[in-house]
């Protein structure tokens, strides 16, 4: 049981998937920091100064008693945290489909089968069809 479960663990499609999914949250991290630190300030400047991850829709506001403590959190629906996720999103699928067009490039095209003559069936039916002449 273990052995197999070594010989498993080992193949190397196993072992190519994990540091896929490795990279794959190292590059999230690269892409969310990006879009959260360099994309969305050039973004919320260019729409007149406003943070993106800051918006929120407010459905019930907080209440806090009379020392100021909150009795009841706010429940919002925060789209601008929604919408960096989706950019981060869209990049992270675009370098995505970008690498694996470019792996599919780099793929050497499988050989062309060799022309295939007629079979010996063929070719023992037009001997035939020749001898009648």
């Amino acid at each position: 049981m273990l052995s197999e479960f070594k010989e498993f663990a080992m193949k190397g499609n196993l072992v190519d998937m994990a540091i896929a999914f490795v990279m794959g949250a190292a590059f999230s991290k690269v892409v969310s920091a990006f879009v959260e630190k360099m994309f969305a300030p050039v973004i919320g400047l260019l729409m007149g100064g406003i943070n993106l991850a800051d918006k929120k829709y407010v459905i019930t506001p907080e209440v806090k008693d009379a020392a100021g403590a909150v009795t009841t959190p706010e429940a919002a629906i925060e789209w601008g945290l929604f919408l960096t996720a989706c950019i981060d999103f869209i990049i992270v699928a675009f370098v995505m489909f970008m690498i694996i067009k470019a792996m599919n490039k780099m793929k050497k095209p499988e050989p062309a089968p060799a022309p295939s003559g007629p079979s010996q069936e063929e070719l023992l039916t037009q001997i035939r069809d020749l001898l009648k002449k």
